[in-house]
């Protein structure tokens, strides 16, 4: 039996629920979701990676454009620094997991078994390109609407100047203002992926209790995410 070229309608229309925008052109948005991986085993499939060249020049527009008028008294310089932010690949890599575009993905066999679908990188790129795919189905204005609410915390993040301070601190900041002599805890629970492409998952504790976990294509980006998810759900509750 053959494999269905395009992801499940439930897990799409979920897809552009979370993105607010309803494609015209549905064959757009598969054609963003589809890996090089997947286009090499069924070539009439093309891949994304014409998209995802696309929706980095995209972004980058509108990214910048938002900075020039948000941040009046910044010179090129350190613009171009708070721009570089902003759109890395860990913090494309966060709006993927937002959308949860890894059980949307098109994978070939191999990535599918290398589990390509947490890969950072991979959901980087997809972002991109799901980017660009909103930008030709609808034009700038709709794509710079989907962007401009995604990045909406982060941008007023850099505009106060908070944006350096990471999510490792915070989370220590949050603890040490509950007393004590507390401190989280973090540790490398698994590792998966070749070794060209480890995927780790951490998890960060609190007097012995874990407190958050997360994944990332590093230690430390494991760790943020660990540290992220902890400030998200048991800061609000603990």
């Amino acid at each position: 039996m053959s494999r269905p070229l395009e992801p499940p309608a439930d897990l799409l229309d979920a897809l552009q629920n979370l993105l607010e925008h309803r494609f015209n052109s549905r064959e757009l948005l598969i054609r963003a979701l589809t890996h090089p991986s997947f286009s090499n085993e069924y070539p009439k499939a093309p891949s994304n990676q014409r998209l995802e060249f696309l929706g980095d020049a995209v972004l980058g527009t509108v990214i910048a454009a938002d900075l020039f008028e948000r941040m009046p008294g910044r010179d090129e310089g350190a613009l171009s620094r708070v721009r570089s932010f902003l759109v890395c690949e860990e913090s494309l890599y966060e709006r993927a997991m937002e959308l949860q575009l890894g059980p949307c993905m098109l994978l070939g066999k191999g990535e599918k078994k290398s589990q390509g679908h947490k890969k950072a990188s991979l959901l980087a790129d997809a972002y991109e390109a799901v980017l660009a795919a909103v930008y030709l189905d609808a034009g700038f204005e709709a794509a710079q609407r989907v962007i401009l609410a995604a990045f909406e915390t982060s941008l007023n993040r850099v505009e106060k100047g908070t944006h350096s301070r990471d999510h490792k601190t915070s989370l220590q900041e949050m603890v040490q203002a509950r007393g004590g002599d507390l401190r989280p805890v973090y540790a490398i629970i698994d590792t998966t992926g070749p070794p060209h492409a480890r995927l780790f998952t951490a998890a960060v504790s609190v007097n012995e209790e874990v407190v958050g976990t997360g994944q990332g294509m590093s230690k430390k980006a494991a760790q943020q995410t660990a540290a992220k998810n902890a400030i998200d759900h048991w800061g609000t509750s603990a």
